[in-house]
């Protein structure tokens, strides 16, 4: 190919160098590291994700382990397995769950915002009616007045922790429909 050849450029991009060793063994890290938030998660949460049956097995196998060579080579044949998986899908479903992802963080700080405008505006129960219609409105309103009490007395936040619960559900049930 001549220097000025406009094709050299396309052939460029096209051309696929192969990764230096240390970069295939920075991946490979990151894949054990990877799954190593795997094996913290709950046995609800690993259900969750949509993970192949031998990753999953291992994974739950290097929870049961706790002689430490064994879960060392546990964990790496598990970063051995990680290599056949796509792992952004785990990467973005571990981030939402550790409220990292950006759609997770806006969406926590709407439901807090909703929970304040309940305890402190009356007239917030009715919009927030109006876009939940299948909330039970007894119950919220009793939470609301209970959060509202606690907070005069100074009381420990547990009403408002439940009102929070229930917004929490309304925006889940919402999301799933």
């Amino acid at each position: 190919m001549h220097p000025t050849d406009p094709h050299e450029d396309e052939a460029l991009e096209n051309f696929d160098a192969p990764l230096s060793k240390t970069r295939r063994k920075q991946q490979m890290h990151e894949l054990q590291l990877l799954g190593a938030a795997l094996v913290d998660l709950s046995k609800e949460r690993l259900t969750q994700l949509t993970l192949p049956e031998t990753l999953l097995t291992a994974v739950r196998e290097a929870q049961r382990i706790t002689a430490h060579e064994g879960r060392r080579r546990q964990m790496q044949y598990i970063g051995k397995l990680m290599r056949d998986v796509d792992p952004e899908p785990i990467r973005e479903r571990l981030a939402a769950w550790s409220g990292q992802s950006r759609a997770e963080i806006v969406r926590q700080h709407a439901m807090e915002r909703w929970r304040t405008r309940l305890v402190e505006d009356d007239t917030a129960l009715t919009e927030f009616l109006q876009l939940y219609p299948n909330l039970d409105a007894q119950v919220l309103r009793n939470h609301i007045r209970n959060a509202r009490r606690e907070q005069a007395a100074g009381k420990p936040p547990r009403a408002y922790r439940e009102l929070f619960r229930i917004v929490r559900d309304a925006f889940a049930q919402n999301a799933s429909t």
